[in-house]
């Protein structure tokens, strides 16, 4: 069996988000505790489908042991085991401002690069 060529782009997304992804997940944190599972359910929402679980749980665990969120566990409301939830300790709150701001300029310098200057 061969496997399909990726759609165009979707390697230069993949790389793009990996540069990003521990920023996206300390925003998501921020909004609201959450679990595993649901980085992912909301990355799927912002249009950002190119993540597995696979890829954020041992983000996540560097960035505890790095300081920059916390976990617990809780109870499922689905009645199966405890779940572990993360949320953002202050130097997380610290370093999402940091890295916004670093986006903010970094998109922002980039789209003056990209910027069509043929046009008048």
């Amino acid at each position: 069996m061969t496997k399909e060529p990726s759609p165009p782009g979707d390697q230069r997304r993949s790389q793009l988000l990996r540069g990003v992804l521990d920023l996206c997940l300390l925003s998501l944190i921020a909004e609201r505790p959450r679990y595993g599972y649901e980085f992912v359910e909301a990355l799927e929402a912002g249009g950002l489908e190119l993540v597995s679980e696979g890829s954020i749980y041992p983000l996540l665990a560097r960035m505890e042991r790095g300081g920059l969120i916390e976990s617990y566990r809780a109870a499922s409301s689905s009645g199966g085991a405890p779940r572990k939830y993360y949320r953002l300790s202050e130097a997380g709150q610290a370093e999402l401002t940091r890295g916004r701001a670093v986006w903010r300029d970094f998109t922002g310098q980039v789209g003056q690069v990209l910027a069509d200057r043929d046009r008048p």
